[in-house]
């Protein structure tokens, strides 16, 4: 017999947790940890990069899928996942919850619980350059001067710390990205297939390196910053966290009165696209401009040369700016 006292007629009264497990088909209970799946929205993904994290601010989960820039909280996912609209998303996941409860003798076990400790970021131990990061840098027209310049330093190793645990992570390829107070903002790792980036801080990426030129480009990662201004362009150039990760509104409206012309050149795939497209949403008065050449400017530089690509974007940005 049915046990049917715990069906739900209210969104409000669906447990978050359970949407994500129910949803997402996790194979573990959320207790108060992250959790990293592959894309429910890109089939193909090989590597896990959709993110299910414990918002601490708000009591509650959500989801950040860096593969489609998507993310926000379980009603957005499941809009998401089928295209349907906010109320109809809603009554979908009320009925799956009391199909649930219906079938598992009165539904989800909803217990207290807290964000789970998560790794920081310990001691530091620098290095000095090699001619391994010659090569690596160089091919994308990035030399030493542009790397003091954003504050660039190799790094021997650096300890993480949880509780009691420590693990000392060691590489060739590790770099530190530093603000001009010495401040540690993000941690590099190119060769690293699973986590390139470990963010420390919010950061603007270039932005005390601004110069006063009339016109602005925002970019995606800190690499092509500098790949960029290895060009000799007569424009400032910023990067937020990531593509993904849009720039407080604030800071928008600021830059889009400073410079005459604001320019979205983010990497040139279907997520960069996607991420340029919901800032012209935002802001209207930007601009958008596509480098058709390889994923993203500092990797079309390497592919191509800095002098094809200076041809290549040079038009392309007249015509944007006028």
């Amino acid at each position: 017999m049915f046990n049917t006292k715990n069906l739900v007629h209210d969104i409000k009264d669906v447990p978050i947790p359970w949407v994500f497990e129910h949803f997402c088909e996790l194979k573990e209970k959320l207790s108060g940890q992250d959790v990293k799946v592959k894309s429910v929205f890109n089939p193909k993904e090989k590597t896990p990069s959709m993110c299910i994290y414990f918002d601490s601010s708000k009591q509650q989960y959500k989801f950040k899928d860096f593969s489609t820039g998507l993310g926000g909280d379980h009603i957005s996912l499941v809009k998401e996942m089928t295209s349907l609209p906010f109320y109809k998303s809603c009554g979908l996941i009320v009925e799956k919850y009391n199909d649930f409860v219906l079938h598992n003798n009165g539904g989800y076990d909803l217990k207290e619980f807290k964000q789970a400790s998560k790794y920081q970021v310990g001691h530091i131990v620098f290095r000095s350059w090699t001619s391994q990061d010659q090569y690596f840098w160089t091919q994308f027209n990035i030399g030493s001067k542009l790397l003091d310049q954003y504050r660039v330093r190799p790094l021997e190793y650096y300890k993480m710390t949880k509780d009691d645990k420590e693990l000392y992570i060691r590489g060739n390829y590790i770099y530190g990205y530093y603000k001009e107070d010495g401040t540690l903002y993000k941690i590099y790792q190119p060769k690293t297939q699973d986590k390139k980036f470990l963010k420390i801080k919010d950061y603007i990426q270039g932005s005390e390196q601004l110069q006063g030129h009339p016109y602005l480009i925002i970019t995606s990662s800190l690499k092509d910053i500098m790949a960029l201004k290895s060009l000799k362009l007569s424009i400032d150039i910023i990067a937020p966290d990531s593509e993904n990760s849009v720039i407080r509104k604030e800071m928008m409206d600021s830059y889009i009165k400073t410079y005459k012309k604001v320019v979205l050149l983010f990497d040139y795939d279907d997520p960069g696209i996607k991420a340029m497209e919901k800032y012209k949403e935002l802001y209207p008065s930007v601009e958008v401009l596509v480098l058709p050449m390889s994923k993203d400017p500092s990797d079309s530089v390497r592919d191509f040369g800095a002098k094809e690509v200076r041809n290549r974007l040079v038009p392309l940005l007249h015509k944007k700016l006028g």
